[in-house]
């Protein structure tokens, strides 16, 4: 599975909320300037890797997401913690305590988070 650019991403993001829609309707959710023949372009192109297809009306087409949310995050954040973090989940949350995106009380819910699903196996 290849990696989506940023612009496709944010083309996903809105295929999963929608869960289905024409190019306009993605256009409309879409931040700052885009133009339909652009986008159109870019749905297409998503298309050919494999994660979304279409059904057709007379010209148009109404496109949906062939991969879920959860698939792609999964697959996509165990790669960035390969290349990121040496594969090191301790290394991933120990860089987001430093850079103060994660506070101790966090941490501590992630912890009985991980307690209980370790009892629940």
């Amino acid at each position: 599975m290849q990696k989506l650019t940023t612009k496709e991403e944010e083309i996903m993001q809105v295929l999963w909320k929608l869960e289905k829609a024409f190019v306009k309707e993605i256009l409309a959710e879409i931040t700052g300037e885009q133009h339909y023949n652009t986008l159109s372009t870019l749905v297409r192109i998503m298309e050919d890797k494999g994660f979304v297809a279409h059904n057709s009306f007379g010209n148009t087409h109404q496109y949906y997401p062939l991969i879920s949310k959860e698939e792609y995050k999964k697959k996509f954040m165990n790669v960035t913690i390969d290349n990121y973090f040496n594969s090191s989940y301790k290394n991933m949350v120990s860089f987001f305590a430093k850079e103060n995106k994660i506070t101790a009380e966090e941490l501590r819910e992630i912890l009985e988070m991980v307690e209980k699903q370790n009892e629940n196996q």
